[in-house]
């Protein structure tokens, strides 16, 4: 049966230390934007419980929506077959919108999990987030689940990790050049694995250069807003209006590239008040929640162009824009947003 109480709990940090010295619990919660990584430890789970070709038997797998605790309690209650523990991985099963028969049926049900089937309730696309108010349930989860979350890494875990995997792929990259991948493809290790195969494979020297970067991968929406509004801020419409065009190519819809480029704009915005106050890229980072100083120094670099007021009332026209695409009917979005970038760069030649 389920021990009755555990070590405090340390997310992550426990779940390294359990699968270390084998002894891994009864019941975890895997949350967080990084996936890439909560794949890495399902995958460590399944290979520390179950043996190599009794994964059909001992691994089960439950999707969330019309699941009932009593198919759950069956499913962890199912004997081992030519293994010591069982794996139940449940995906998307919003504890907290259970009903009050069910939550009650659950939390019985945690406090008596079998000690040979390990349970881990998988959040993937639903967020994971305490609802207090159920204090019986969040009782029980405190007290016989681990939750473990998984956020978007730091840069200081990101760069060597991204020199690693050049590495078995037989190529080298720098510091500034893995800093560049990062801001133009995301800092989630899911979306950075194909790109840097892609990269890797284009890729002629021994060293990835930025020139490589640009060649084959695939940047976020927020890297193409910033080239974009780096171009409004020079005041090259041409230019934007390129970017633009590609956008709209990859069928980005006109309403969320204006939101991003609104909310880069805010960001100029606060990197040119705080060249005016005298403050520094770390009180960008610090602001913004940044796991870097690489998009706050761009950031700076693209306030030094510009003033305070063409920010502010750059802001407000895209606002006015957002609410008329947002409230009125039959707008030309795409024309619209054009003419946006038409009068911003034109206040800025």
């Amino acid at each position: 049966m389920a021990d009755k109480k555990k070590a405090p709990r340390k997310g992550a940090q426990k779940l390294k230390e359990d699968l270390a010295a084998g002894t891994i619990g009864c019941a975890y919660i895997f949350y967080g934007e990084e996936s890439y990584l909560r794949e890495y430890y399902l995958g460590e789970l399944r290979k520390k419980l179950v043996p190599p070709g009794f994964e059909t038997f001992n691994v089960h797998t439950l999707e969330g929506k019309d699941l009932t605790v009593q198919t759950l309690a069956e499913t962890v209650e199912a004997m081992p077959m030519m293994a010591e523990r069982t794996l139940a991985v449940v995906t998307d099963w919003d504890l907290f919108k259970l009903g009050e028969d069910q939550r009650e049926k659950l939390i019985a049900l945690l406090e008596d999990l079998p000690r040979y089937c390990c349970v881990v309730f998988v959040y993937d696309t639903l967020e994971y987030k305490l609802n207090r108010t159920l204090k019986k349930l969040c009782k029980a989860l405190d007290t016989y689940v681990e939750a473990v979350e998984f956020p978007a890494s730091s840069s200081a875990d990101l760069l060597p990790w991204i020199a690693r995997r050049f590495k078995a792929l037989g190529k080298e990259i720098d510091r500034t050049a893995a800093e560049y991948l990062i801001f133009t493809c995301g800092g989630l290790m899911t979306g950075l694995v194909p790109e840097i195969e892609k990269i890797a494979a284009y890729a002629k020297g021994k060293t990835v250069t930025q020139a490589d970067i640009d060649a084959v991968a695939d940047p976020v929406l927020s890297a193409e807003v910033f080239k974009l509004s780096d171009a409004v801020l020079q005041g090259r419409y041409d230019q934007a209006a390129s970017i633009l065009g590609d956008l709209l190519k990859m069928q980005t819809e006109p309403i969320m590239i204006l939101a991003a480029l609104g909310s880069q704009l805010r960001r100029i915005w606060t990197a040119r008040l705080a060249l005016d106050a005298g403050r520094d890229r770390y009180w960008l980072m610090e602001l913004w929640g940044m796991k870097s100083d690489y998009p706050a120094k761009l950031l700076l670099n693209a306030a030094r162009r510009t003033t305070a007021e063409w920010c502010a009332q750059a802001v407000r026209r895209c606002q006015v824009l957002d609410r008329r695409m947002k409230s009125e009917r039959g707008v030309d979005s795409v024309g619209e947003l054009k003419l946006l970038l038409v009068q911003l760069a034109a206040e800025r030649s």
